[in-house]
């Protein structure tokens, strides 16, 4: 249906791809794998016209193609998910997902009724129950990415491009989902499927073409790959390194019986949060767990000052922290790393240097003057220590991968020498070998004395990364796990709220 072959493309500096070959069939599920940077996104945005090729031939359909902009790749029936999600905040649902295509009335105009009503029988059908005259950004993350899912199925596309779909889905959204790829599967429809986790990849996917450095290293059905072969491909390491490593790099627990350097005591949002308190010491990482939605995100974000509190208080180093004020909390040593890096995060348009230098401007600046040797500096310092992959420091970070994207957004943070650090979903959407040089860093930054606040939606991430784990369900503190304690089964007890000892049923 969809096919590449001897693609090349070249940015300043970087070689993104060279002599790829590549081959979505109808009703088929390929899965598209490699390391941030390896050349994925690269491929997905010259397959739907973001970028043109500087050589080799797309094939649509059996016909020569070269799309000049994603509309037209869209118009010709190849539709693409992204992992940010890519609508229109301030549209509502309905808009949203008619965007381009609304059905119009005798005299030309929005037939808004028609449109709401087939909007709710389209959510409905995914499982959805939302009011479709909302705005989109009053939806949570995981809520927009199946309204974009909704979209990209109802333009009755030939195929359908995903990347990173279920990073911002919980489980009962992700069964949601593989149901609708079935359906797209037994429809004809040929699905790319671009994901880092392996679970999804061997439930859902039939064929596999794995990227490394621009090159295609392996095509092949993935049920003649085990995991450990998959993952030391997308490494280029022996297979043997891998099974003695494992799949994280969190080494064990980092012994610590300091005073809290950072307690949150009876925080209390109204409809988010209720009385939650937690303590975290230095040099200890504190998990924060519980289902999208629980309260997790919310707690570091009224921790850091971006939501402000009806009740409670945090304090750093016994000095009180001003509640709802960012600047007050930075000066206190607390910086957060949010969920969200497209929106709430990077600066796309700026450079990797304008963006690690861009929370220290205060500190580098006297009497309103930028000194560029000491940022120059502090930058060089961050890219070397986070192996942050760039043309140089000033490319555009927007145009980097999701990975180097978070070790710029961590570097950023870093350069402030912070006390405590809120890390929420920090290897969200990046592949194996950026996820193993994140979760390292965890552990030096714990070993080196700083209080680390943990969110994460990967189980084995949450429970070998962190010395205790802290539960949340709806917004409420339902259970804290330490020691021995910390394990999967005990975490999935907690989350689901079913007591120690107890029965599922």
């Amino acid at each position: 249906m969809l096919s590449v072959s001897h693609l090349s493309k070249t940015f300043p500096g970087v070689r993104a791809l060279s002599d790829v070959d590549f081959t979505a069939r109808a009703g088929e599920v390929h899965a598209l794998v490699g390391e941030n940077g390896a050349g994925k996104s690269t491929l997905i945005k010259v397959l739907t016209g973001v970028y043109r090729p500087d050589a080799g031939e797309v094939t649509y359909d059996g016909e020569p193609v070269r799309f000049s902009t994603p509309l037209q790749a869209q118009q010709a029936g190849i539709s693409t998910i992204y992992q940010e999600v890519n609508l229109v905040p301030l549209m509502s649902v309905a808009r949203n997902l008619f965007l381009g295509r609304e059905p119009l009335g005798r005299l030309g105009l929005i037939d808004f009724r028609r449109m709401h009503r087939e909007a709710d029988e389209a959510l409905r059908g995914l499982g959805i129950r939302v009011d479709v005259r909302r705005p989109l950004r009053e939806l949570g993350v995981g809520a927009q990415q199946m309204v974009a899912l909704a979209r990209a199925v109802a333009v009755d596309a030939r195929v359908v491009i995903m990347d990173e779909p279920t990073s911002s889905l919980e489980p009962r959204e992700v069964k949601t989902l593989f149901g609708v790829i079935r359906m797209l599967r037994e429809r004809g429809v040929a699905v790319v499927y671009v994901s880092h986790r392996m679970d999804e990849l061997y439930e859902i996917c039939d064929t596999v073409t794995v990227l490394r450095d621009g090159r295609v290293v392996h095509t092949g059905p993935l049920a003649d790959l085990d995991r450990l072969r998959l993952v030391a491909m997308m490494l280029g390491r022996e297979i043997g390194e891998v099974r003695e490593e494992g799949m994280t790099k969190f080494t064990g627990s980092h012994d610590t019986e300091a005073e809290p350097i950072l307690r949150a005591e009876g925080l209390t949002v109204s409809h988010r949060l209720s009385d939650v308190s937690l303590a975290v010491r230095p040099g200890e990482v504190v998990g924060l767990g519980g289902l999208l939605g629980s309260g997790r995100s919310e707690t570091a974000k009224a921790i850091a000052g971006a939501l402000p509190t009806d009740a409670g208080r945090v304090v750093v180093a016994g000095v009180p922290v001003r509640s709802g004020s960012t600047a007050a909390a930075i000066r206190a040593g607390i910086s957060l790393l949010p969920e969200d890096r497209k929106a709430e995060g990077i600066v796309p348009g700026l450079s990797v240097r304008e963006n690690i230098a861009l929370a220290a401007l205060p500190a580098l600046s006297r009497f309103g003057l930028v000194d560029d040797t000491r940022v120059d500096r502090i930058v060089e310092t961050f890219m070397k220590r986070l192996r942050i992959k760039a043309a140089g420091p000033h490319q555009k970070v927007g145009e980097l991968s999701g990975g180097n994207q978070q070790k710029v957004l961590l570097a950023r943070w870093l350069a402030l020498h912070p006390k405590v650090l809120l890390l929420d979903e920090p290897t969200r959407g990046i592949d194996v070998g950026a996820k193993a040089e994140v979760q390292a860093l965890i552990d030096e930054l714990a070993d080196d004395g700083l209080a680390v606040l943990l969110i994460s939606s990967d189980t084995e991430e949450l429970i070998e990364g962190s010395d205790r784990v802290v539960v949340l369900k709806d917004g409420v503190v339902v259970r804290e796990l330490t020691g021995d304690a910390v394990t999967e089964d005990a975490l999935m007890r907690a989350i689901a709220a079913v007591p120690a000892g107890g029965s599922d049923d």
